[in-house]
């Protein structure tokens, strides 16, 4: 277990990509006593351990040296957090961590900073506008995903969500945040883990925006006794002749660039079901599928016994293995959603209901599905191993009563889990 000293001022983000990961990994961390930025971080002892002299900055307990918060962070994060034994799920994992560092802290400190004194008003900013560009890209992805990478919080979560904190503090009052629900309750979510409260203490969601008022950035210039490089290199520009220059507009991609494109994605082998390597048999899942949609479960379920091959298919069944971790009902749902979306491909050659056990707090998702092959089907494909992992399989016998009995109340939507449980609701992959 990783033991060490976070170096940092009080409320600061970046720090607490740090700390919360510490929760979840139960890593040791204290958080050096009488640090005073300015001051601490400009010492000789300081700089001789991190030469750059910026926080947060990290000392194990052995005597090793870190800096940068997404390192620390990596650091002090357990396998589950960086995205498990899924290389995927680790590949969104960065992908998320670069889009907080490269889109959401340069518009956010663009909007806000200025509004707190720390930085000088531009005119004409864009801030604002390329906020909301980044928080309706991610409303998009949330739509149908409870987290941004895989099934569970990960690191990809806790950045982002630190990395938007001053803007749902200051900025994104209830109407201003009214168009983005999705991430709404992805960061609502995110802030109620005990993990989370843990280190982000008294957090209130914005009541009304702050406006810009000058005597705060002149507060802020006295108060640090310097004028920021910003405001230098405006003084230094001030002196020299004003020269008219007409900038180009930046320019979107043009159409021979988008022609190529397309051309070079047409170009690109198609990729081939993994299914087509396996006997087809003689089970039609086309036509269970049309059966089981336009009839009753009294016909289509001996319908699927008296079709199916068991030669050539089988029948699994899948339970979520963190049902502890589940809260509400419609983010469990979005759980099993989210995995049939990314299981799009598999669909051809295979079946599958999805029941929710269950109330709010307390609910367990488990379902049986079939599919072509005597395998788990997942491993046939790395676009399928997105998810299964965080499912206990167990392949049944096609030809017991006790299938039979499981099929049938799983395919109807009836009865109750294993615990007791009411169905609640379900989904079915087809």
């Amino acid at each position: 277990m990783v033991q060490g000293t976070l170096y940092t001022y009080p409320e600061n983000f970046r720090a607490y990509k740090a700390l919360i990961a510490a929760q979840y990994s139960g890593a040791q961390v204290k958080v050096a006593d009488n640090f005073k930025f300015g001051e601490t971080n400009k010492s000789a002892d300081f700089l001789k351990k991190f030469p750059g002299g910026k926080v947060p900055a990290f000392e194990t307990a052995d005597g090793k040296t870190l800096s940068e918060s997404n390192a620390i962070a990596y650091l002090l994060a357990n396998e589950q957090l960086r995205g498990g034994k899924c290389p995927f799920v680790q590949a969104q994992v960065q992908q998320w961590i670069s889009f907080a560092d490269n889109e959401i802290v340069p518009a956010s400190c663009a909007w806000v900073f200025p509004l707190l004194g720390i930085l000088p008003q531009q005119k004409n900013s864009t801030a604002k506008q390329e906020a909301e560009a980044v928080l309706e890209q991610l409303n998009k992805k949330l739509l149908n995903s409870t987290f941004l990478a895989g099934e569970r919080i990960t690191l990809a979560d806790i950045v982002v969500f630190s990395s938007l904190l001053h803007l749902y503090e200051y900025v994104l009052e209830p109407s201003a945040r009214s168009a983005f629900g999705n991430v709404n309750r992805w960061f609502l979510t995110i802030l109620n883990q005990k993990e989370v409260q843990a280190v982000v203490k008294h957090y209130k969601l914005c009541e009304k925006a702050l406006v810009f008022d000058p005597k705060k950035y002149a507060e802020f210039q006295a108060k640090t006794g310097a004028a920021k490089p910003q405001q230098q290199a405006q003084q230094k520009q001030e002196k020299k002749p004003k020269e008219k220059k007409e900038q180009a507009p930046k320019k979107a991609a043009e159409p021979e660039e988008l022609d190529a494109a397309d051309e070079a994605l047409a170009a690109e082998p198609k990729s081939k079901d993994p299914f087509d390597a396996l006997p087809k048999g003689t089970f039609n899942f086309d036509d269970f599928k049309r059966v089981y949609s336009n009839e009753d479960e009294a016909k289509s379920i001996p319908y699927f016994f008296d079709k199916f091959d068991s030669e050539n298919y089988s029948i699994w069944f899948g339970e979520y293995k963190y049902n502890e971790e589940l809260s509400k009902v419609f983010m469990s749902c979005n759980l099993i959603t989210g995995m049939f979306q990314r299981l799009d491909k598999m669909r051809k050659a295979a079946f599958a209901s999805v029941c929710l056990f269950g109330e709010d707090g307390n609910s367990t998702i488990s379902g049986v599905w079939v599919w072509r092959g005597q395998d788990l089907a997942f491993t046939l494909s790395p676009d399928w191993q997105i998810d299964y992992e965080v499912y206990d399989w167990k392949k049944l016998d096609a030809k017991s009563e006790e299938t039979k009995k499981l099929v049938t109340q799983y395919f109807s939507w009836t009865g109750a889990d294993k615990d007791g449980r009411k169905f609640n609701q379900g989904k079915i992959f087809k």
